[in-house]
C-alpha cells in the first residue's frame, strides 16, 4: 500500500476557518498561487505532528486520535496576533499565532509520543497529494519536523498564506472542532481529511 505524508491537526471552528479563508483571499490579491485555503481541499488548521505513515496503519492511528480527542478537552485557543516569518526559500508567510498554553502543548506532546512507532520522516514527493507540484522546501519541512518543529520548538499557528497581512481583524479566541489526520500537499497544506475525532 505504501506510505503517505500526513499532518495531525486541530481543525478550527467553522467561524474561525472562515476568518482564515478571508485572510487568505486578502493575501491572494497581491500574492497569487501557492496556498489557496478553502473548506474542502485545503483546510485551515493547527499542526500538531507531521511525518509519514504506512497506509495500512491508518486504522490504528484513527483509534489513537479518538482516544486523544477524548482525553484532551480543549475548550478554547487564544489568538496571539499575526505572525510573519520568512521561510527557507525567502518568501514571507503570514500566520495566526496561537498562544502555546499548557493544554495545547500537552496535546502536541501526547500526539508525538503516541504516534512515534507509526511515524517516519523519510518523505518523498510521491507520498503527497499532487506529487508533481511538491517543492523541495515542503519535503524539508516534513523531514525535519521532529527535530525542528516539535516539543520545545512547537509553534501553534494557522498558516494564512504568502505575503504580509496587516490590519486584519481576528477573534480573541476560537474553539477547536476536530482532531484530524490529513493527507499533505505542497506547502504542507492539508489537502484531504482522512479521519477526524470530535473535540467538543
Amino acid at each position: 500500500m505504501g506510505k503517505i505524508a500526513v499532518d495531525v491537526v486541530l481543525l478550527p471552528s467553522q467561524e474561525m476557518a472562515q476568518v482564515a479563508i478571508k485572510a487568505n483571499r486578502r493575501l491572494l490579491l497581491d500574492h497569487r498561487g501557492g496556498i489557496v485555503l478553502d473548506s474542502e481541499s485545503c483546510l485551515p488548521h493547527v499542526s500538531l505532528a507531521m511525518g509519514c505513515i504506512e497506509q495500512r496503519d491508518v486504522d490504528d492511528v484513527r483509534g489513537i486520535l479518538h482516544s486523544l480527542a477524548h482525553r484532551h478537552r480543549i475548550e478554547s485557543l487564544k489568538v496571539a496576533g499575526i505572525h510573519i516569518e520568512t521561510n527557507s526559500i525567502g518568501r514571507q508567510v503570514s500566520s495566526v499565532r496561537i498562544e502555546r498554553d499548557d493544554a495545547i502543548q500537552a496535546l502536541h506532546e501526547d500526539v508525538m509520543e503516541r504516534l512515534a512507532e507509526y511515524v517516519s520522516y523519510d518523505v518523498a514527493a510521491e507520498m503527497l497529494v499532487s506529487p508533481s507540484e511538491v517543492e523541495t522546501s515542503t519535503l524539508l519541512w516534513i523531514e525535519n519536523y521532529r527535530d525542528k518543529s516539535s516539543f520545545a520548538n512547537f509553534f501553534p499557528h494557522i498558516t494564512l498564506g504568502y505575503g504580509v497581512l496587516e490590519d486584519f481583524p481576528l477573534p480573541a479566541s476560537f474553539t477547536p472542532s476536530k482532531l484530524a489526520l490529513c493527507h499533505l500537499g505542497n506547502h504542507c497544506t492539508c489537502r484531504k481529511r482522512i479521519t477526524a475525532a470530535e473535540m467538543i
